[in-house]
């Protein structure tokens, strides 16, 4: 036989409260069918649960980000070291920095890009090797603004952060550009 759950329990109390009315309610109405009876407590389970959840409030949602954070500090440890993400939450979030990062990292791979293209004209690679960055940073950036628009936030402070943030580096490609170019002195 199964232990039995406290909901479990409390249905089955509140079924035989409902029997035991008196044997005239009993006799007017027909016992309820092993069916009916789990229908009865399956309801009875789903209201408790929906109480608790009702009580609990926001805890569930603190509850759903600490164990998000657990599980991607751990998914992260081997490559980025322990708390990885409260790592990265410490680093400066501004426009500017993020801008640098976002730059930084993608034109980090122009060497590799251009090693792929010996031969050809070195500003055709440069400035291929741009539009293919900034097509994923467009496609990026307009998925994020999607989102946040989609969520409601995409407005006052935070659209100005962000369309700073593009503009700061679309600024960051032209200048990885004109710093790659010859210049007029060096063409003659």
């Amino acid at each position: 036989m199964s232990p039995i759950s406290a909901p479990q329990a409390s249905g089955m109390q509140q079924y035989g409260a409902n029997v035991q009315q008196g044997a005239g309610a009993a006799r007017a109405q027909p016992l309820p069918t092993r069916a009916e009876a789990r229908e009865q407590l399956n309801v009875q389970i789903l209201q408790s649960s929906m109480e608790v959840s009702i009580r609990s409030g926001d805890e569930s949602l603190a509850l759903l980000l600490r164990s998000a954070i657990e599980g991607i500090n751990a998914a992260l440890a081997p490559t980025l070291g322990p708390d990885a993400l409260q790592n990265v939450m410490t680093q400066d979030n501004s426009a500017e920095a993020t801008a640098e990062r976002i730059v930084s990292m993608s034109t980090g791979f122009f060497e590799a890009y251009a090693s792929g293209r010996p031969g050809e004209d070195a500003e055709t690679v440069l400035r291929d090797f741009i539009d293919v960055i900034r097509g994923g940073f467009e496609q990026g950036f307009n998925e994020a603004r999607d989102i946040l628009s989609g969520l409601g936030v995409f407005n006052g402070q935070v659209e100005a952060d962000v369309m700073k943030t593009r503009e700061l580096v679309l600024q960051g490609y032209d200048r990885f550009i004109l710093d790659r170019l010859p210049t007029a002195d060096q063409q003659a």
